[in-house]
């Protein structure tokens, strides 16, 4: 059993009443499994309140629409076997041996954290309290809004009102910049004293003809409410991640359900926020004239992370902790925030999920296009489709074009060298020592689908042909050996599978493997860090819908239906760790496949929270015993050891064992040209 403290907010508020009325912080402890509410463990919460006298107390229970928390029937009244989360109020320093809290029975009567009722003074002694939570779960398809589970914060003169589920609180669709001018950078939203709803998403930003120009929002799960009439204690702040979406910045969304932040707030103890940023044209579109000079989109994020900076004490974040994660263009913007000037001393930690570069796709998400190259390669045929071209102003001309019109172009995608977000034309991995810890990885088959299945016909496609068709070159074959074309002697038995399976490899070294060891690599070779954590995921749960394609599943049995993650091989593709990372697997209403799935989500959980909160994947033992946990798959499951000058080092992350393991496929990096020597060539 774990037990994992999440901060609630209030509910069942009557007009106009708010956390500053309440006069109290409030923190949920649940025992959080990631089984949702199949979990056993699914009504073991309370709501801790502050130290007020009885009355008060349970007026704050009351008010949340709850009632004091007591013992279960057949418990003795007068010494309860232990107060419920005592080892976790005890371990985060919430109470002490002697301390007392309220609960239900009696005004006279308060317990310590071993369960033993004493005598006390209801109007004079001052004690925190459990109040009961009976808030539902949320899930994909169901967040229950009711007036009941609202609660409301003065933020940047604002009165926002979010609501709470059984995990976490929420507050959804934040503005932190105003709608700026197509083609300028944001700015940083301030309230004008006006209530606004924080109880649905804000619209996502345009892409395909569909969301809105107006889309600067973010989304606030948190752990912990602070009282906004004291100081918060430092040491209560929890730390904060700041995750930004992928989509090869054409798409995305801060609101995807995939990465829901309920279950990583509440197991993890930490704060989420999620970011939507510009994509396409209106955040990365760069002319030659001097003025219209793209990283719009990065813009955003900086402006994001001056929003959270600024106000998320408010929702119990410690801004001098703030770790920016994010995946596939995620990762991109990650690496691009570590390189910009702009976004220096913001941030404390970094996580790059699956970052592109190297060959081919992935170049340009960490090489960046000089202004004129990406005028070249993107403005051009918009202003050729648009005719815009040799209008007075080009900028003032697209500006006309309908949003709906200017969002069907894919082409304006690229970072580039503006001389103010981005000064270098890739990470400098030579400089300075950067103030930051850094977790890095990928999955084992990352670059499977971006690439198209070989047509099946007889005989198989030239093997030549095909890689052409992907825009690769035919690759040494002593370090890629292909299956042959033109007979049926080959792995699997289809010809056209085992020569998919043979280009994954060859993409997810060239896009994906070799550039991300290479980065890590020569930031350690350099000095400009002392370590970082590298991974690869060897077991992925794939997401709905993308990429569709059923070589990134598991083989379905008879004993595993849903398919079988320790049978035949499979790969492990692109986004098959976000349901694993984020803990989402219940809320998404997917199966488990095995036996492995739930505990091998709660390991990667864990160790992705734990780097957020300390910089280190370690998951620390005393956090651990606090909470009533162990570590997932037993003792022998080691510790992931970083990456260090001379001793480079990944965890291949997989169930039952999670192991340590030198960098791999390092003959084919170096064949590719792209050893770990490569940013030294550049």
């Amino acid at each position: 059993m774990r037990f994992v403290g999440v901060t609630l907010a209030l509910a069942s508020l009557a007009a106009g009443e708010s956390l500053k009325q309440l006069d109290t912080s409030l923190t949920i402890l649940t025992s959080n499994d990631l089984q949702g509410d199949a979990s056993p463990n699914a009504d073991k919460t309370v709501i801790l309140t502050d130290a007020h006298p009885y009355q008060d107390v349970s007026g704050v229970c009351s008010k949340l629409g709850e009632q004091l928390w007591g013992p279960g029937k057949g418990q003795c009244k007068r010494n309860i076997a232990a107060l419920p989360f005592s080892e976790y109020l005890k371990g985060d320093g919430v109470a002490g041996a002697s301390s007392k809290f309220w609960v239900s029975g009696s005004d006279s009567k308060a317990v310590d954290v071993a369960g033993r009722y004493s005598d006390v003074n209801p109007s004079k002694s001052r004690f925190r309290g459990l109040c009961t939570n009976t808030a539902p779960f949320s899930t994909q398809s169901s967040q229950d809004t009711d007036a009941k589970w609202q609660i409301s914060l003065d933020v940047n003169n604002q009165t926002l009102t979010g609501f709470r589920d059984r995990l976490s609180f929420r507050f959804l669709g934040i503005r932190y910049a105003p709608q700026p001018q197509r083609f300028t950078y944001s700015s940083s939203f301030k309230g004008s004293g006006e209530a606004a709803s924080a109880l649905s998403y804000g619209s996502q930003c345009i892409q395909g003809g569909s969301g809105s120009e107006d889309c600067l929002f973010l989304n606030v799960w948190t752990p912990y409410l602070p009282n906004p009439n004291s100081k918060p204690k430092k040491k209560a702040l929890r730390p904060v991640g700041v995750w930004i979406h992928g989509g090869a910045f054409t798409g995305g969304t801060a609101n995807d359900a995939t990465f829901d932040g309920a279950n990583i707030v509440s197991r993890g103890d930490m704060v989420l926020v999620a970011i939507n940023y510009r994509l396409l044209a209106f955040g990365f579109l760069a002319l030659k004239d001097g003025k219209t000079n793209g990283n719009y989109g990065l813009a955003d994020q900086i402006t994001a992370l001056d929003w959270v900076r600024t106000h998320i004490h408010n929702f119990g974040g410690d801004k001098d902790r703030i770790t920016v994660f994010g995946q596939s263009a995620g990762a991109a913007s990650v690496r691009a925030l570590i390189a910009s000037p702009k976004a220096a001393g913001k941030f404390s930690g970094a996580i790059m999920l699956s970052g592109l570069g190297g060959i081919n796709y992935g170049t340009t998400y960490s090489q960046y296009y000089t202004i004129n190259e990406q005028a070249t390669v993107a403005a051009t045929p918009i202003l050729a489709a648009t005719n815009c071209t040799d209008a007075p102003s080009q900028a003032d001309c697209l500006r006309a074009v309908p949003a709906s019109t200017l969002s069907t172009f894919n082409s304006a995608r690229y970072l580039v060298v503006d001389g103010t977000y981005l000064t270098t034309p890739t990470l400098p991995t030579k400089g300075p020592h950067l103030p930051l810890n850094l977790m890095m990885g990928i999955t084992h088959d990352d670059g499977a689908p971006f690439l198209s299945f070989p047509p099946t016909t007889t005989p198989p496609i030239n093997q030549t042909t095909y890689l052409a068709s992907q825009g690769f070159t035919v690759p040494p074959p002593a370090l890629f050996p292909f299956p042959p074309t033109t007979t049926t002697t080959t792995t699997t038995g289809n010809a056209s599978l085992d020569l998919y399976t043979a280009a994954a490899r060859l993409a997810t070294d060239g896009i994906f493997r070799c550039a991300g060891q290479a980065t890590a690599a020569s930031l350690l070779a350099h000095q400009r860090l002392n370590a970082l954590y590298y991974y690869e995921f060897d077991r992925t749960y794939q997401t709905k819908g993308w990429p569709g394609t059923d070589v990134c599943e598991p083989r379905a049995t008879a004993a595993h239906p849903h398919g079988d993650p320790s049978g035949a091989p499979y790969l492990k593709c692109h986004s098959g760790e976000l349901y694993y990372v984020f803990g989402n697997l219940w809320r998404q209403g997917l199966p488990l496949r095995d036996e492995g799935d739930l505990g091998f989500a709660r390991l990667v959980l864990d160790g992705f929270a734990a780097f957020v909160r300390r910089g280190d994947p370690n998951v620390e033992g005393g956090w651990l015993r606090a909470r009533g946990l162990q570590v997932e798959g037993g003792e022998g499951v080691g510790r992931w050891e970083p990456s260090r000058k001379g001793k480079l080092t990944m965890r291949v992350l997989d169930w039952p064992t999670p192991r340590q393991s030198g960098f791999r496929e390092l003959e084919q990096c170096e064949g590719l040209g792209l050893g770990l020597d490569y940013y030294e060539k550049k």
